[in-house]
Order: C-alpha cells, then sequence, then structure tokens
C-alpha cells in the first residue's frame, strides 16, 4: 500500500512538470536567432508565439537593425519611425526595430554588402544601388518614363513589380516593400537650367547608379557618384556644381543653402525599398514576417503619400529661400536621352519587352 502511495505521487508530481513545461515559461524558444550580428535574440517571458497574441514580452525577443542614409529628418526616416513603433506595439513588443540614419553604419554600397554577407538585418535601399542585384529594376529609372505617380504605382503594385525584384534571392536579400525616393530634379550653382545645352559641362552628382550616369551623360554633363552623405560639403566647396534628387531630399538636406538654381526635369523615377537580408528573415517565425510586411507596405504607403502631398508646399519654401525655379519642356530632354533607350535594349535582352510590358500598363493607368 505504501509503495503504492510513493508510485501515485511521483506520477503526479511527474504531470506538474510537464503542464508546466508545455506552458511557455521564460527563454528565448526554439526561434532565437544568432549572436552573430543579424537579427539579436533576447528571449522574452510570454505564452504562445504569436507576432500579435496577448502575450506581453518584457523585453524584445528579436531586435532588429535598420540602416539608411537619408537624415532623420527626412520624409523617410519619419514614416520609419511609424514603422518601428507600429511592429513593437503588435508584436507586444516582441520585435524591436533600431534605426541608424544618415549612413551610421555605412554607405549604401556598405550596408548592402552587409546585407549580402548577412551581417546586417534590414535597410532602406535605393534604386540604383539595389539595380546592381537585381538588374530588371534599372527599368524604372529609365529617363522620362514615368508621367506620374499614379503610374508609377500601377507598375510597382502589380506583377511586374515583383518580377523587377526576384534576382535578389540570389544575393541572399529579399524586399519586402516598395517605399518612394520620388521623381527627381536637378539642382546646381551656376546656370538656370531650360534646355539641355544647359548641363553642358556641368560637374553633377549622382549616386552609384549606372542609369543615372547614362542620362547625364547623354544630356551633356559631366556626372560622378558620391555618398549622399558627403554631398553638401561637395556642394559647398564646389567640387560639383549642382546634384539630382527628389524636392523631399533637396528640401530635408537644406541644398539651398549651396545651390542657387533648381529646374524640375522628372527627368527618372527613383525608388527606396525595404529590403532584409535572407540570413536574417529566414530566422524569423512566420507570424514575425507576416508582420513585418504587412506593416512596411503600411507604413510604404504613408511614406508615399507624404512625398506627394507635401511636393508643391516644399518647393514654394525652396523658392522662398532663394533657389531660382524652372520647368523646363521636357521635349528636348527626351529627344537626347532616347540613346539610354537603345543602350539599354542592346545591353539586355530581356529589357525591351519588359519595358513594353511596364508601357502598356503606365498608359493603362492615365
Amino acid at each position: 500500500m505504501k509503495k503504492r502511495k510513493v508510485t501515485a505521487l511521483l506520477l503526479a508530481f511527474a504531470m506538474v512538470l510537464t503542464a508546466v513545461g508545455c506552458g511557455g515559461g521564460s527563454g528565448s524558444g526554439d526561434q532565437a536567432a544568432s549572436s552573430d550580428g543579424a537579427a539579436s535574440s533576447d528571449g522574452a517571458a510570454a505564452e504562445g508565439d504569436g507576432a500579435a497574441s496577448d502575450a506581453t514580452y518584457d523585453k524584445p525577443e528579436f531586435t532588429l537593425k535598420l540602416g539608411h542614409s537619408d537624415t532623420t529628418s527626412n520624409l523617410l526616416h519619419v514614416s520609419l519611425e511609424h514603422f518601428a513603433d507600429d511592429v513593437f506595439e503588435k508584436s507586444n513588443g516582441r520585435v524591436k526595430i533600431d534605426l541608424y540614419a544618415a549612413e551610421q553604419l555605412g554607405s549604401n554600397a556598405e550596408m548592402a554588402e552587409m546585407l549580402e554577407m548577412g551581417s546586417l538585418d534590414a535597410m532602406m535601399m535605393p534604386q540604383g544601388q539595389e539595380a546592381t542585384y537585381a538588374p530588371k529594376l534599372n527599368a524604372l529609372g529609365l529617363p522620362f518614363l514615368f508621367p506620374s505617380y499614379d503610374a508609377v504605382y500601377a507598375v510597382l503594385d502589380g506583377e511586374i513589380g515583383d518580377e523587377l525584384v526576384a534576382d535578389l534571392a540570389n544575393r541572399n536579400m529579399v524586399q519586402i516593400a516598395y517605399w518612394e525616393n520620388g521623381l527627381r530634379q536637378v539642382t546646381n550653382s551656376k546656370t538656370p537650367i531650360n534646355a539641355p545645352e544647359d548641363l553642358k559641362g556641368l560637374k553633377i552628382r549622382t549616386p552609384e547608379d549606372a542609369m543615372t550616369l547614362a542620362i547625364f551623360n547623354a544630356l551633356g554633363a559631366s556626372p560622378s557618384p558620391l555618398a549622399f552623405s558627403e554631398l553638401y560639403l561637395a556642394l559647398q566647396q564646389g567640387t560639383f556644381d549642382g546634384q539630382e534628387n527628389p524636392v523631399s531630399n533637396i528640401h530635408a538636406n537644406n541644398f539651398q543653402d549651396v545651390q542657387k538654381y533648381i529646374a524640375i526635369t522628372n527627368h527618372k523615377y527613383e525608388c527606396k525599398n525595404m529590403i532584409f537580408s535572407m540570413t536574417t528573415w529566414n530566422k524569423l517565425p512566420e507570424e514575425v514576417q507576416t508582420l513585418l510586411t504587412e506593416s512596411a507596405k503600411t507604413f510604404g504607403d504613408e511614406h508615399r503619400k507624404a512625398i506627394v502631398d507635401s511636393s508643391d508646399t516644399m518647393l514654394a519654401e525652396l523658392e522662398e529661400a532663394g533657389m531660382e525655379v524652372t520647368h523646363p519642356d521636357a521635349a528636348a530632354f527626351q529627344a537626347a536621352t532616347a540613346s539610354v533607350y537603345d543602350d539599354f535594349y542592346a545591353e539586355n535582352d530581356w529589357a525591351e519587352d519588359l519595358v513594353n510590358r511596364m508601357k502598356a500598363v503606365i498608359d493603362g493607368a492615365q
């Protein structure tokens, strides 16, 4: 009898231990990421494994580093702060995103290399930089392709948008949302721009983007790339006569202090997208991936709207600050850059078909 009681007590105790073990408890769990620099996992006390469950985390299970090249006053950074707050709130503290602005982690090229190696979790990658890994993305930057933002979004938010970035998978990267950079304009300190010949010989800073270099070479300028973080000083010192960027970037970086003239050329479109290293992405639970993707799309749309809605106001403020604004007729610029299309088609056997399909979508969006 005594032996049977002891056995019963031992069985009861074992059942209690089993119940405790199945209830969650403390610890980082099976989904903990590595500590080698990508997706650090600190562990958390919670029940269940849903990113948006009722569980509350005393400290994040996943802390992700996201770098970009813009200043903290830029509209992109503002929307990134909203994105980070949204992810933290909806995951109940499980996922924390640390933002590193103004090339704190390195230039765009350096951050892209870190993504490929798996030593950085995520970045906002400019179109030109991304196109070195996904060449079809270069098609977005063809001169004077898009007549409006509506036409841009019709292309990016459809099947073609997915096709343009599919090659990232071959370089250990995944894009989770298109964000904005915008239709680009030209500034300089020498002369008003009204015709292509006004650009002749001007030293123009460009991003590390072969398409932008091709456009300004065709227009007779003297373009060369430079890291964005070094641009203001280079303009101030006269290393470059001018540069090209969306109005929002010109405004956020106070280029009106070192540039006299701005031409509204809309010479090309450029996106800036949220890219994760696959090293990090594959370590995240599916529900965390879903949360990140949905939030990135939501606040990417917010950023798009902010760019479009603020453009006229920002341009007016640049003019009030002393910039002289011109609105050149696009026809002469289009004729001068026709060779950029010819060269692009000659270099890529897929290019003409892709561009024709893009133009069909653009025509349908008008």
